[in-house]
């Protein structure tokens, strides 16, 4: 098992859209990159912890391998996107990839080459060690599943699933 953690905007997209894919273990949404002890959502949409929006991604290798789960990411979000994903703005939306040994960094630089050579250039997703991560509050856990009707799943999150489904078939869960 591995597990990334991986900011691309908002966490309940990443969630989401992690979700459907085969070999994934689980999915938490969580903070990373800042300063502050064990932040509260309330502080991180204040962006001044320095922390993202993280999500934690635990898959099986032998069931989805690693550069597909970054290559995903890098289809969830528009990596080109300074401290913002649409109408999400500020440092806790960056884009960012949060390595915890050697291995993984190098795993990221390799999908974030890949990326800029997709989107065209422009990628401005961070390549950061992971000193901590701080899981998010018990509601902000598989979001999507349990509102799916809330106005802001409709709006970006299923747009974002839908991408995933596409472009990664082989690999969904149904």
């Amino acid at each position: 098992m591995m597990t990334f953690y991986l900011a691309g905007g908002c966490f309940w997209c990443l969630d989401a859209a992690y979700r459907v894919l085969r070999g994934v273990h689980s999915v938490v949404s969580g903070y990373a990159g800042g300063h502050v002890d064990s932040p509260s959502y309330d502080a991180v949409c204040t962006g001044s912890t320095g922390h993202a929006e993280v999500v934690a991604v635990s898959f099986d290798e032998a069931v989805i391998p690693a550069d597909v789960i970054l290559d995903a990411f890098f289809t969830m979000h528009d990596p080109r996107q300074l401290n913002r994903q649409g109408n999400d703005v500020g440092t806790q939306y960056r884009s960012a990839m949060f390595p915890t040994d050697p291995n993984q960094r190098h795993l990221f630089e390799l999908a974030r080459g890949r990326a800029n050579d997709i989107w065209g250039g422009g990628v401005v997703t961070t390549i950061d060690d992971l000193t901590e991560f701080f899981p998010a509050e018990d509601y902000h856990q598989d979001f999507f599943a349990n509102n799916p009707t809330q106005g802001y799943c409709l709006a970006v999150a299923v747009p974002k699933v839908n991408k995933v489904r596409a472009g990664f078939a082989q690999y969904l869960t149904t």
